[in-house]
């Protein structure tokens, strides 16, 4: 059985990213967790370090990915680098809710919401991540191709979540090998 701090997070998350973090409460949350409020406040001082804590987690499972992917690859970071866009784009063409830490940035509209210190960070480090990667697969100028790769998977996660389309209404495997490949061409 699952303890009662992992039921409400994954209940939170589930219903977050089906139903945004504003458009929930600590009520339905507890309910849908099969717990009650007093359980939920038990772990939790209030739903914003409950919001935290579903980021945190999502962020756990991204940082699980990049260490399997390197597991996958020792040593081999075009292959990495290749099996990123891979899974990038089946995250891109497997949701269409889009990224949980851009909408909560975009929903939680306090600057001073400590979900958005959390947020960057982790932007911060996944675009560091990959610009090592690039670094290693032999592109010259990684942190620029780091940027123009995260920001090309973000804008296709929001396109794909705006259109709310069956099929990805971007091609975005072949925009990033493009840009790869474009890169390699420069001294890279």
């Amino acid at each position: 059985m699952t303890r009662p701090r992992d039921r409400i997070v994954e209940t939170a998350r589930d219903l977050f990213h089906k139903k945004g973090y504003r458009g929930v409460g600590v009520d339905a949350i507890a309910e849908a967790a099969g717990t009650n409020k007093m359980t939920l406040y038990r772990h939790f001082d209030s739903k914003d370090e409950l919001i935290v804590e579903c980021l945190r987690t999502a962020i756990a499972e991204a940082r699980s990915y990049w260490a399997e992917l390197e597991a996958r690859h020792p040593n081999d970071r075009r292959a990495q680098l290749k099996e990123w866009i891979e899974l990038a784009t089946e995250v891109i063409a497997t949701d269409c809710r889009g990224c949980d830490l851009i909408n909560a940035a975009v929903e939680l509209a306090d600057d001073d919401h400590p979900a958005h210190r959390v947020i960057a960070e982790f932007k911060a480090e996944h675009r560091d991540w990959l610009a090592t990667v690039c670094g290693g697969a032999g592109v010259a100028r990684s942190e620029l191709l780091a940027d123009i790769l995260t920001t090309l998977f973000e804008g296709a996660r929001v396109t794909r979540q705006t259109s709310r389309r069956e099929a990805q209404p971007v091609d975005f495997a072949a925009m990033a090998t493009a840009v790869v490949r474009s890169f390699k061409g420069k001294g890279g």
